[in-house]
């Protein structure tokens, strides 16, 4: 049995439409019915802390990539939130 974790697309898909629906939270994508760009802090803030706890939650249990991509996601996505903080 490896102690190497094995990687699921499906962490990785899940991971990108996370940060998909914070960048329409945060005014960086139109909203695909209005096709309006608009901030709802709030909501970003909270698909931001889901994926804080569940960078926390799989600890150890991810592959390099996929740790790499969480990571990363949650790295752009909080500096974009600050960003629009401070506009706000």
């Amino acid at each position: 049995m490896s102690s190497t974790p094995s990687p699921d697309p499906r962490f990785n898909n899940f991971v990108l439409l996370q940060a998909q629906n914070a960048g329409l939270f945060l005014g960086q994508l139109p909203n695909p019915a209005t096709g309006e760009k608009s901030i709802n802090l709030i909501a970003a803030k909270s698909v931001i802390d889901s994926l804080e706890m569940l960078a926390n939650k799989t600890s150890g249990n991810l592959t390099t990539d996929e740790q790499t991509l969480l990571t990363k996601a949650i790295e752009n996505l909080t500096h974009l939130y600050q960003e629009a903080e401070d506009l706000g």
